[in-house]
């Protein structure tokens, strides 16, 4: 392997704020992509596992402040903390509104919560070494699935197919409001990661945990929804859809996300070289919903 060190893009770096913001449901329907049950359910993901993924963000976050000792990332880790915490409640705030619609999502939520909170949340540890393996564990893993948000952020502000086939214009801006504050803070993770610990082969063995348990926990919830949708009698999902969905462009394409392996797994990977920031801010400064609602 290369000795090549990550080289960041400074001018990709903003100051970061939590942003207040607000969603109406009560006129978006079930399948808010039309006439598309498997690509709205299987976005429809994000709202099972953010809440209590992005909670865990927080909470892991909170606890590794100590170790920071560059202000500069102080700063931005407390501002990635804030941005987490208003997006797991705005997913968390569509919850009910499944329901309303004959899909309660809580057989699967509370599965995922047990995975953040129990197998992935605090140990009973002696301080010390332990302990602090398995804090920076934690860190190396929020890294590696911030490059996924960040992929599908950068997706989804680029994914013009879901405006041309008439998607649910609140559900779109909560997507592309979470997916510019992604790009965004795409660096902060793995900054942190660098600052504290950084060992390559944490790096590459904590990817290949996040990535098998994102595509694990993606498509069974994907199951979950089309399983448990009223309105179908036979849903069904499968990978065969979810490629088709992404050549059709209401999808990430199956291509494009492998693709994102070598490029984390690459000794100059920084996540600031990826997406735009630009783009991401000029999303966030037209959103309705993070611009005093609907």
């Amino acid at each position: 392997m290369s000795n090549t060190q990550p080289r960041p893009v400074t001018s990709e770096r903003v100051p970061l704020t939590a942003r207040k913001v607000a969603f109406e449901w009560s006129d978006t329907p079930l399948h808010w992509i039309p006439g598309d049950p498997f690509a709205t359910h299987t976005i429809n993901v994000l709202h099972l596992l953010l809440p209590a993924g992005e909670r865990w963000f927080v909470h892991v976050y909170k606890q590794v402040l100590p170790y920071i000792r560059d202000e500069r990332l102080r700063e931005d880790v407390i501002g990635f903390i804030g941005q987490e915490a208003v997006h797991s409640q705005a997913h968390d705030e569509v919850l009910p509104h499944l329901r309303s619609l004959g899909l309660d999502p809580e057989p699967y939520t509370a599965q995922v919560d047990w995975l953040f909170e129990k197998l992935l949340g605090d140990r009973t540890l002696p301080p010390g070494t332990a302990r602090r393996w398995w804090l920076m564990e934690r860190v190396a893993l929020i890294a590696a699935i911030e490059h996924y948000t960040a992929f599908l952020g950068d997706w989804v502000l680029n994914a013009d197919e879901l405006d041309r086939r008439g998607a649910d214009p609140v559900m779109l801006d909560l997507l592309r409001w979470h997916g510019a504050e992604e790009v965004e803070h795409r660096s902060v993770a793995f900054d942190l990661f660098l600052h504290v610990d950084g060992s390559y082969r944490r790096r590459a063995r904590t990817w290949a945990v996040a990535f098998g348990a994102l595509v694990f926990l993606w498509q069974r919830g994907a199951r979950f929804f089309m399983e448990n949708d009223p309105t179908l009698l036979d849903g069904k999902a499968s990978i065969g859809q979810f490629y088709r969905a992404g050549r059709a462009g209401v999808l990430p394409r199956t291509g494009a996300m492998l693709r994102t392996v070598p490029r984390y797994l690459s000794r100059a990977y920084h996540p600031s070289q990826e997406g735009s920031t630009e783009q991401a801010v000029a999303y966030l400064a037209s959103s309705p919903g993070a611009n005093g609602g609907r």
